[in-house]
């Protein structure tokens, strides 16, 4: 774990807030001391965290159980401000900047909002913050009725590319059936495939405040792994958690598939293209040497496609050169085809990105 380039942790509700007392600050700080060491290593770190629900409902006194679909989202939009503020007063007296990041699924299943989500995320890391990231439960539905913030960490890992992701949890690994229930249930340690056998041992979550249970870890561990991402489910209530985890407490590993680069790439080559972008042939110069499609580059748009839509791209004799995600519509495509990036301004009206098609969202 101490060789990670880019960790997400996902925290559950039952390890940050009790329904006595309210957040847990003393666990929280512990976290923070892993993530300072964690960054000292040079590991960019994102924190997916649940609890604003939690948090939420304490203080609108709200009763146990489950609560009606408007009473989470007024719970959400309470705990929300709570939340985001709880972990910056623990990293800021390190010299670490937060920011909260409030998504739902959706943003990462689009195409447009997942280039929005990705760049914005890859922005705060390049500049040494610790995003912290939700949930959008103040509008959010179904992921409230399923409560799958373990999926939204998996989402979170593969869109940025992360080689480590770790469910900090209220059990300490995956079983062969719940533990509370079956005295014989035994840990797997590593788990370097999810077969339908797995599968079938997943069973209910046990606390009472998280709603995540192994069914919903099964599923974030299918997408991270495919994404070429491992993934740890470990329990988290010590006070240094990820220090822990590195030092072998209890836990479940699964395996990544292949690395996370690998992995993305192969999402973009089996995308099917919704239009072609022919380039010169400085352009495929550039592209053979890893550098990105710039619009100054491009001879010909055609097609009709949205932002985030994959795209062909041609070399000057037709002959298909790699594959993309574009970062403009057809029609500015069009418009900006063959100009200098630092002319986009004036051509469409707002400072649009440098490149039309960015290596890290291109095959070749």
């Amino acid at each position: 774990m101490r060789a990670a380039k880019r960790l997400v942790v996902k925290i559950g509700s039952a390890l940050l807030v009790d329904r006595q007392t309210g957040l847990k600050i003393d666990w929280l700080r512990g976290l923070a001391e892993d993530v300072v060491a964690a960054k000292a290593r040079g590991t960019d770190v994102i924190l997916v965290s649940s609890g604003s629900i939690a948090l939420g409902r304490r203080v609108l006194g709200l009763p146990d159980g489950a609560l009606a679909l408007e009473q989470s989202q007024a719970a959400a939009a309470v705990g929300q401000i709570r939340l985001a503020r709880a972990y910056e007063e623990v990293l800021a007296p390190h010299g670490i900047t937060t920011a909260q990041v409030l998504v739902t699924l959706d943003d990462t299943e689009d195409r447009r909002r997942y280039l929005n989500s990705r760049a914005t995320m890859e922005t705060l890391l390049g500049l040494g913050v610790v995003p912290i990231v939700n949930e959008n439960d103040t509008v959010a539905t179904d992921e409230i009725r399923f409560g799958d913030n373990d999926r939204l960490a998996a989402q979170i890992a593969v869109t940025i590319e992360a080689d480590q992701l770790v469910l900090l949890s209220d059990v300490d690994g995956f079983y062969s059936a719940n533990p509370k229930e079956d005295p014989t249930a035994q840990r797997f340690d590593l788990v370097e495939e999810i077969t339908p056998a797995i599968e079938a041992m997943a069973g209910d979550p046990i606390s009472g405040l998280s709603k995540g249970g192994m069914k919903t870890k099964l599923l974030a561990a299918k997408t991270a792994v495919a994404g070429g991402c491992a993934m740890a489910i470990m329990e988290g209530s010590v006070l240094r958690p990820l220090k822990a985890l590195a030092e072998g407490a209890n836990r479940t590993w699964f395996v990544a598939e292949r690395d996370p680069q690998a992995a993305r790439k192969r999402w973009i080559a089996a995308m099917k293209p919704r239009g072609e972008v022919t380039v010169d042939a400085g352009a495929v110069t550039a592209l053979a040497a890893g550098k990105s499609l710039l619009p100054a580059g491009v001879k010909k748009v055609t097609g009709s496609f949205g932002r985030g839509d994959p795209v062909a791209i041609l070399g000057p004799d037709g002959v298909v050169l790699g594959k993309g995600l574009v970062r403009y519509t057809a029609a500015e495509a069009k418009a900006i085809a063959g100009h200098r990036s630092g002319e986009i301004e004036a051509i469409l009206g707002y400072a649009g990105r440098a490149a039309l098609v960015h290596r890290d969202d291109m095959v070749v």
